[in-house]
């Protein structure tokens, strides 16, 4: 199962951390790891692509993706908050291989 644990504070994202794999399909055909990684995939370009990497930390690795915000950027918010919207999207379509959890 994929796990996405979201820190919030002041209604803002401090820290998405995503782990585990969602066990739909064999590697290879697995739609829901497909979906996530694509969509923590595209944040990650749009960040760098948007020139905002200096706003947040990132690391990525096999089945892990961890996202620390440094300084909060109205754009980066927005495209962190679509991840978030995509990823609870993905749990309600597929609820057996991924859920969300939110802290603060």
């Amino acid at each position: 199962m994929i796990l996405a644990n979201y820190l919030i504070k002041n209604d803002q994202i401090e820290t998405i951390e995503i782990s585990g794999h969602a066990n739909y399909d064999e590697s290879g055909k697995d739609i829901v790891c497909a979906a996530v990684s694509t969509a923590i995939i595209v944040t990650a370009n749009a960040g760098e692509l948007l020139e905002k990497n200096s706003t947040y930390s990132l690391i990525i690795d096999e089945g892990y993706f961890k996202l620390d915000v440094k300084k909060h950027d109205p754009i980066m918010d927005k495209l962190l908050d679509n991840l978030k919207y995509t990823l609870y999207d993905l749990e309600q379509q597929y609820p057996n291989y991924i859920k969300n959890q939110k802290e603060g």
